[in-house]
């Protein structure tokens, strides 16, 4: 639908029916590959490994990609994009929630304590912006041509902190 689909009344449908098909005013089914180079100002894949190759990213329309899934983009995707000043938010970050809580649900059981859902939800808050603060900085000071490769930087950075940090051994 071209005006925009209410999420919750299509969740509400595909309960009710099994299949989003049909729902409300929507009159046109797409395959996935026009789904994904629709005309958006955020594209979210959220549900499959190499969904957009290097061809399609040709054709995608999106002025942001935030990954969802685990590697949505293949490589030659993620070159194609970059190349065209597409901003892709790369899963290591978009897509850390679920393991994030995990961690935190580990520390808990160690601990022999449960946190309330509000504790977990802020705790999670403060990991998620300072990650994304720390992408943002290394992607702004050092004129990377990616968020991906501000990625990399950011991961490069906390090793070598790691390194310094643990001193030299033997």
């Amino acid at each position: 639908d071209a005006d925009g689909l209410d999420a919750r009344a299509v969740k509400a449908h595909k309960r009710e029916t099994g299949t989003v098909s049909g729902y409300g005013d929507a009159s046109e089914e797409l395959s996935n590959d026009d789904l994904l180079t629709l005309d958006v100002d955020l594209l979210v894949p959220a549900a499959l490994e190499n969904a957009i190759d290097g061809d399609l990213a040709r054709d995608v329309r999106a002025d942001v990609i935030v990954e969802a899934a685990n590697g949505p983009l293949t490589p030659e995707a993620d070159d194609v994009l970059t190349e065209r000043d597409v901003r892709v938010f790369p899963d290591i970050l978009a897509n850390a929630g679920g393991v994030t809580v995990s961690y935190f649900e580990w520390v808990q059981n160690r601990q022999r304590f449960t946190w309330t859902e509000e504790r977990v939800n802020r705790e999670l808050e403060q990991v998620i912006t300072t990650a994304f603060d720390d992408l943002t900085s290394a992607y702004e000071s050092h004129d990377l041509p990616s968020f991906r490769t501000a990625a990399y930087v950011v991961a490069l950075q906390r090793v070598l902190r790691a390194s310094e940090q643990s001193g030299t051994w033997p």
